[in-house]
């Protein structure tokens, strides 16, 4: 049988965490960080977003390995599918690395049956949950060396860019740009990356960018999530969105 590791800090709550985080960033005071970004266009954008929809206090997670495994379950699906397998495997007491690998697979499926593609997911939870045992858990995650330890998660079954950038900036507390379909679509809109540019060639441009605060890091994710489920939708929603009108995709990231 799998053992959990002795007093992983991954598998405690700590006192950020609650129903909607933030839960490593803790909110700076006032209206948020004097400086968002060191591009003026990118600064703006953060800053009238957040004006607009205020804090965002992201990622929901009780725990840094329950935004590890929410990481996995939002694969392709919506959160409020991802929230019901979560509630499964909690009711189940089983939101840990080594409980995970204790389950059987056909019973792990069936508890993240909600969030889509579940026998697919439940893989992929034993694969990152053997990965996180063998690392060393959330101590390892924090003080590994980010580069070779981001390409160490990819190399993790089931493990892409995204998932990879999302356990490592909202479960680790490292500064590492989550890109999403809605960071792509937003950045082109208003004229700041190309929209077909690949994945780290996006990363790359908001990690030159993006002030050094781990909230900004947090945040400025959240918001474009915000602004994307709600406004900037592929028929975009501009009348409602804080932001300022967009100028439209341009040729390269720059």
């Amino acid at each position: 049988m799998t053992r959990n590791l002795p007093r992983d800090p991954g598998l405690e709550a700590t006192t950020l965490s609650g129903p909607r985080g933030p839960y490593v960033g803790s909110a700076p005071p006032g209206r948020g960080p004097r400086r968002w970004a060191a591009d003026p266009r990118l600064d703006r954008l953060l800053r009238e977003l957040r004006h607009g929809f205020g804090p965002q206090h992201w990622w929901p997670a009780r725990t840094p390995f329950e935004v590890v495994v929410g990481a996995v379950l939002t694969q392709n699906t919506a959160w409020s599918n991802v929230e019901l397998a979560l509630a499964n495997l909690r009711a189940r007491r089983v939101l840990s690395p080594a409980r995970l690998l204790d389950m059987d697979g056909e019973g792990l499926a069936r508890a993240v049956r909600p969030s889509g593609y579940f026998n697919a997911k439940a893989r992929k939870l034993r694969s990152v949950s053997r990965w996180y045992l063998d690392l060393g858990g959330l101590a390892a995650l924090r003080e590994r060396p980010l580069p070779g330890l981001r390409a160490e998660l990819l190399d993790v079954w089931g493990v892409g860019p995204e998932t990879a950038d999302s356990i490592l900036c909202y479960a680790a507390g490292r500064r590492t740009a989550v890109v999403d379909t809605y960071t792509r679509r937003i950045l082109s809109r208003h004229g700041l990356v190309a929209p077909d540019a690949p994945y780290e060639e996006v990363r790359a441009w908001l990690q030159q960018r993006l002030a050094p605060s781990q909230y900004v890091f947090e945040e400025f994710h959240a918001l474009f999530v915000r602004a994307g489920y709600g406004n900037c939708k592929p028929s975009a929603v501009c009348e409602s969105c804080p932001a300022t009108t967009p100028r439209g995709p341009v040729a390269s990231p720059g």
